[in-house]
């Protein structure tokens, strides 16, 4: 399994947010280069961006720090939040991105999805983010009647890189992540999946390691900005190989 450290961009800056409330940000750190520079010097093969003003406001607007990470770092980076069309695909890609994550417009436009992805093989990722089961969009303010499960098995044969499950009550809480929901999509569907929300600590890490599903990878955020998770001890718990 992957661990993909999480940088929440909002206003320029390093942030966590709690349940996804954008008033209730935690600022981590004021240069986010800086921090996904530090997450690749201690061995992470990924990061994981997310444009949360983008997110709420329908298209990128923390281009700068992404574009800051991308020219300071050689790990894969993949991104979410705003990002709505193929133009804007194109344009991240080409900027040298590694994957574009996916989320309102699988709902909204599953065919740009689909489009996307046989553009792009391999570069296109969905983020399926949920409150008890239900899908929710437009940067988790917009809550709607889409099972997970349902929504994901669309994409099954469209050539999507991951569905990035997060679930919108753990994340942030430091709770510990919905390890059965996130297992049974996993074994739902046959598109790698990556946790995410609520990772707290080392034993969090070995039940989703453990969980009796095939998961690509784990995000963590917060915890490893507290220290409640290890940065070192987390890359070793879930291998270290080194994947593109």
């Amino acid at each position: 399994m992957i661990l993909y450290p999480a940088i929440d961009l909002k206003d320029g800056q390093c942030v966590r947010l709690l349940k996804g409330d954008m008033d209730k940000a935690t600022v981590f750190h004021d240069n986010p280069a800086a921090q996904a520079l530090a997450f690749e010097h201690a061995g992470c093969e990924w990061l994981h961006l997310v444009d949360l003003n983008g997110a709420f406001e329908g298209a990128p607007v923390n281009a700068a720090p992404v574009e800051n990470i991308l020219a300071a770092c050689s790990v894969p980076v993949q991104l979410g939040g705003g990002i709505r069309d193929m133009k804007t695909i194109e344009q991240w890609l080409d900027k040298g991105l590694s994957r574009v994550i996916l989320g309102t417009v699988a709902v909204e436009n599953p065919d740009l999805v689909r489009d996307a992805a046989r553009h792009f093989p391999e570069q296109i990722a969905i983020g399926l983010d949920a409150r008890d089961g239900k899908v929710a969009t437009r940067g988790w303010a917009t809550e709607t009647e889409t099972e997970v499960t349902d929504l994901a098995r669309q994409f099954e044969d469209a050539g999507v890189a991951a569905i990035i499950y997060t679930d919108i009550n753990r994340d942030g809480a430091m709770q510990g992540p919905n390890v059965d929901a996130t297992a049974a999509l996993a074994n739902a569907v046959r598109i790698p999946v990556i946790a995410s929300g609520g990772v707290s600590s080392i034993g969090d890490l070995r039940r989703l390691k453990n969980c009796g599903a095939p998961l690509n990878g784990v995000i963590s955020g917060r915890a490893l900005y507290d220290g409640r998770i290890d940065l070192g001890a987390a890359v070793a718990e879930l291998g270290a190989e080194k994947r593109a």
